[in-house]
């Protein structure tokens, strides 16, 4: 066959094909479309249902929800009108509390209207009567003064005079009770420090003189000691500061000083130059000075056992070489070594008595003095020459305190302090303790009458126990028995201020009243 049969041939085949296909399929898509239609159909009537279905659903909550909010909104609106109602109670209660106050109010008001308008009426006639009570008054004061003789003033004054001395006679009165009290309570405790401190301290004393007395064994060691036309005697003094003193009396020699130091290597050196036999001014200068090497060494060494002694430790070596000084100083005759030993026994007996610290009041009272150990180129006041001394080589606060001022150079700032002062006195008013000339002794007697005459109702005075005591005689017609115990302890200040005195001094005001009638 012929190419294009074939090809007709094939294009029909084709073509026939394809319009039974689309046949075929164009009856398929019919019956589909059908079937869509009736499922199209179903679904919208199953939705019309379900929806009317849903709106009745929908409808019953709206209503539900509806008439809930409704119940809640009456409740609510119940309530408020419950608290509106108990409001408007309230309001009304306080407008009827209110309309009562006003009322009492005005009653009250009006009462005081009334009472103020008497009270104005009783001041006028208070004006009134005051007045008149003026005027009786002032008549009676002019008749008083015509019948006494004396002015308003004068009568003013003289019962201030006798006010003031009612007054006056009182305070006396109650200040010697107050005293007196005073005396008592302290008393007792005083005394039992103080008398336990001295049973308990008590030491010998040995007064201290000018002069030291030396054997020499015969009376031909005397030319020795004075040498060619007093050369050696004028060399040993040169050396020592001492004055040698070669009188009559047999093998003896007379040493003669101020200070104590000086006058022990006198003694000391002219000993042994005695027992060596070679005197010449070499050999005085020579054994002078190696006795005064030994003496600074024993010096140190008696502070050192002084320490050991009281129970103290801790010193600067300064302050225990012008301890161990003190055995060569006096104060007035008493030697002050022991006198500060003695002075630190009682400080600590009576600081312990008393529960204050003993270590310090020792140290305190062993140290009191000290200032007399110093070079007498330093001027001032041994109290305050102490202190300096103490504060310069550490000492304790109170320590340094005590001693500026156990003479009251400068206040006191401990209870030691005091103690201190206290144990002084009484080491020093100790009989036989301290001495002084007759020249001074007598001053200090007159001045002490003196200061008693001094006080106005005094007639005599007299100064007994050397000096321990005044008398004083007072007039009985013008001071009374209060007024005369007011002027023993006036009397006292003013000895207290005026004097230096060791110990302390009784004031004895004596007051009496006697009538004496002869009988013919």
């Amino acid at each position: 066959m012929e190419p294009y049969i074939l090809f007709f041939i094939g294009a029909l085949i084709g073509i026939l094909t394809f319009f039974m296909g689309w046949s075929l399929n164009a009856r398929s898509g019919q019956n589909k479309l059908m079937d869509a239609q009736e499922r199209a159909k179903k679904i919208i009537e199953e939705a019309e249902k379900e929806a009317v279905t849903t709106k009745r659903e929908k409808l019953l909550e709206v209503k539900d929800e509806w008439y809930k909010k409704k119940k809640e909104f009456e409740s609510e609106a119940q309530s408020k009108r419950s608290k509106q109602q108990a409001y408007e109670k309230q309001l009304n209660n306080r407008e009827e509390n209110l309309e009562k106050k006003l009322d009492l109010l005005t009653k009250k008001e009006s009462m005081l209207q009334t009472t103020g308008r008497e009270i104005a009426e009783r001041q006028k006639r208070l004006i009134e009567r005051e007045k008149e009570a003026e005027n009786l008054i002032q008549e009676e004061n002019l008749r008083l003064e015509k019948i006494a003789g004396i002015t308003s003033e004068e009568a003013k004054k003289f019962l201030y005079q006798n006010l003031i001395e009612t007054v006056k006679s009182e305070a006396t009165q109650k200040l010697k009770d107050i005293r007196d009290s005073a005396k008592i309570e302290g008393k007792k405790e005083a005394q039992k420090a103080i008398i336990q401190a001295i049973q308990r301290s008590a030491v010998d004393f040995t007064l201290e003189t000018t002069v030291s007395v030396l054997n020499v064994g015969n009376d031909e060691m005397k030319g020795r000691i004075i040498g060619r036309e007093g050369r050696d005697i004028r060399a040993f003094e040169a050396a020592t500061g001492i004055d040698v003193i070669v009188d009559d009396t047999p093998e003896a020699v007379i040493l003669s000083g101020f200070d104590p130091f000086r006058r022990e290597v006198a003694r000391t050196a002219l000993e042994r130059l005695i027992a060596d036999g070679r005197i010449h001014p070499a050999r005085i200068e020579e054994v002078v000075e190696k006795v005064k090497k030994e003496l600074d060494e024993e010096v140190i060494h008696t502070g050192e056992n002084t320490l050991l002694e009281i129970g103290l430790h801790g010193a600067h070596p300064e302050i225990i070489k012008h301890i161990g000084r003190m055995k060569y100083r006096s104060s007035y005759g008493q030697n002050l070594l022991e006198h500060s030993i003695e002075v630190a026994y009682l400080a600590g007996i009576m600081s312990a008595e008393l529960r204050l610290d003993p270590i310090l009041a020792k140290r305190a009272g062993l140290l009191h003095d000290i200032g007399k150990t110093i070079d007498k180129s330093v001027e001032g006041p041994h109290a305050l020459l102490g202190y300096e001394f103490c504060k310069k080589y550490n000492e304790h606060a109170v320590v340094c305190n005590a001693v500026g001022s156990h003479h009251e150079d400068i206040p006191m700032e401990h209870p030691i302090s005091a103690l201190v002062q206290a144990a002084d006195s009484i080491s020093g008013a100790r009989p036989g303790a301290r001495r002084e000339s007759v020249e001074e002794y007598i001053k200090r007697l007159e001045k002490l009458e003196n200061i008693a005459k001094s006080f106005s109702g005094v007639l005599s005075t007299y100064a007994i126990q050397a000096g321990r005591e005044v008398r004083v005689i007072v007039s009985h017609e013008k001071l009374d028995d209060a007024a005369a115990d007011q002027l023993a302890h006036d009397i006292a200040n003013k000895i207290e201020q005026e004097m230096e005195y060791p110990g302390q001094i009784k004031v004895v005001v004596v007051r009496e009243f006697r009538s004496t009638v002869v009988a013919k």
